[in-house]
């Protein structure tokens, strides 16, 4: 059974923490058998010394990768042995880092980090409790990876940015072509982004966490704006509506991907950069996360450009290796007509509906679901190594099956959120009533929704982070719950 928690631990409490000081944050670029690449980015008040950076072997040349209102985004890329544990120090501290390719190593997955409205309102240390829990357990035991699947920041609130804005968003969403983009918008836009990041990154466990454990994140629509994508074409190509996203996508690269202008990180598969999915390999295992917001539109999710890619980081990946797919939303679901259907009438779920209706399994997207789904199952049935997809999105804790030809199984992992209020306890005993139907998109290969490990209902509605554990060639999976505590683990 689960082990229960005690008492959470203490966390800072009190005001947003200062927007002056921020990093270093890790982005993982993949490694070899000798060495691990490693993007570091430090934030510091424009006019103050460059940071001083060094690793073993002696100082690291820093860059400016972009100054924006009043502050300087630093960058450096660090090369650290392979296979082991090491360091690298920052001005007079030092950080300890744990090697991807060591045969035993663990990886925590996350999403959704906020919730749409009074996000900045709430108190640090209750918001940030389960983040607080996973910094303590990677002081205890250091993970290697941080893998974050979308809804890094909840950027809802760049709708109040501007008066402008404000009107935009109060118009039927057809009408929205009638408001006008002035540059006091535009830098209104870009502004929120840029210091929605920073409180996010500055946030004690984050920056905690951030500065060990490379991270490998990719955005889903609350990076932008609730639903992205999922609107009216009136709505999404209107002046106001391609600046809103055009200022999230830079704010994007730069503190997700750690780009600079101009810059596109060699892990982005499309190298046009209207997707930027990306892949980040080391011996022996592949993490690939497909965009599917940038090409995002009411009747696709990916376009031509992030399909090439994603086809391509297939192709590419060495036979033998571990594929962890990112999907920001969940690949393997419940048949999504009754859970829309069931969004329209239950009381208290509006808020969901959006989300619903953004899934794989949505009917207008169903032929491309079935192409996603193909593409998945056929790595594991060609016999070249083993897949598993990990997700979040839906503010519940999950799993589910695909049975495969050949009597093999595709495992998905899903972990939402770690931060927003847990959900009313109608919506995943609804959700879980649904599930009971099945779906069967690919003949032959029936998907199901199933509980985590000893837990009694197949949707856990708590706060929860994901771990993943390589023992050699053995993995494992386990879910941390705020209520409930350490599930058992599962073999993946």
């Amino acid at each position: 059974m689960a082990v229960m928690h005690g008492e959470a631990p203490t966390a800072p409490t009190g005001i947003q923490p200062s927007l002056g000081r921020t990093g270093p944050i890790l982005f993982a670029q993949g490694g070899s058998e000798t060495s691990d690449r490693i993007r570091a980015v430090i934030v510091r008040p424009a006019g103050e010394p460059t940071p001083a950076v060094s690793i073993d072997v002696g100082p690291v040349d820093t860059f400016e990768l972009v100054t924006l209102f009043g502050r300087t985004v630093h960058a450096c890329d660090l090369s650290l042995p392979s296979a082991t544990t090491s360091s690298y120090q920052v001005d007079d501290r030092s950080y300890h880092v744990v090697s991807p390719a060591m045969p035993d190593m663990r990886i925590g997955y996350v999403s959704c980090n906020g919730q749409e409205e009074n996000d900045l309102d709430r108190d640090i240390g209750e918001r940030d409790i389960v983040w607080q829990r996973l910094a303590d357990e990677n002081r205890e035991k250091p993970f290697a990876l941080l893998l974050q699947g979308g809804d890094q920041l909840y950027a809802d609130d760049v709708l109040h940015c501007h008066p402008e804005v404000e009107r935009w968003a109060g118009l039927p969403k057809t009408e929205r072509g009638a408001v006008a983009l002035t540059p006091d918008i535009t830098e209104a836009l870009r502004r929120f982004y840029f210091d929605r990041y920073l409180i996010t990154y500055t946030r004690p466990a984050f920056a905690s966490l951030a500065a060990s454990v490379p991270s490998i994140m990719m955005w889903d629509d609350h990076d932008i704006i609730d639903g992205w994508g999922s609107h009216p074409a009136a709505m999404l190509d209107s002046p106001v509506g391609q600046a809103i996203f055009a200022a999230a996508r830079e704010m994007f690269l730069i503190f997700q991907l750690a780009a600079g202008p101009g810059e596109l990180p060699s892990i982005v598969l499309d190298r046009s950069g209207t997707s930027l999915g990306t892949v980040v390999r080391y011996p022996g295992l592949s993490v690939i996360a497909p965009d599917l917001r940038s090409e995002r539109r009411l009747h696709q999710v990916m376009g031509e450009a992030g399909w090439r890619g994603l086809d391509r980081a297939f192709a590419d990946t060495p036979a033998g290796d571990r594929i962890l797919v990112l999907s920001s939303i969940p690949a393997l679901g419940p048949r999504l007509s009754w859970a829309e259907f069931a969004a329209d009438i239950l009381p208290g779920s509006n808020e969901y509906e959006d989300d619903l209706r953004d899934q794989w399994q949505s009917r207008t997207h169903r032929e491309e679901w079935r192409r996603f789904l193909a593409l998945l199952a056929g790595w594991e049935e060609s016999g070249k190594g083993r897949l598993t997809v990990v997700s979040g999105e839906i503010h519940l804790a999950t799993r589910g099956e695909m049975k495969l030809k050949g009597g093999g199984i595709l495992h998905q992992l899903v972990a939402s959120g770690i931060s927003p209020p847990a959900p009313s306890s109608a919506y995943p005993r609804v959700l879980g009533l649904l599930a009971r139907f099945g779906e069967s998109p690919l003949k032959g290969r029936k998907i199901r929704i199933l509980p985590l490990p000893d837990y009694r209902t197949t949707y856990a509605g708590e706060r929860n982070f994901l771990v993943l554990e390589r023992r050699r060639s053995g993995w494992s999976a386990s879910w941390e719950l705020e209520n409930t505590g350490r599930t058992r683990s599962l073999t993946i």
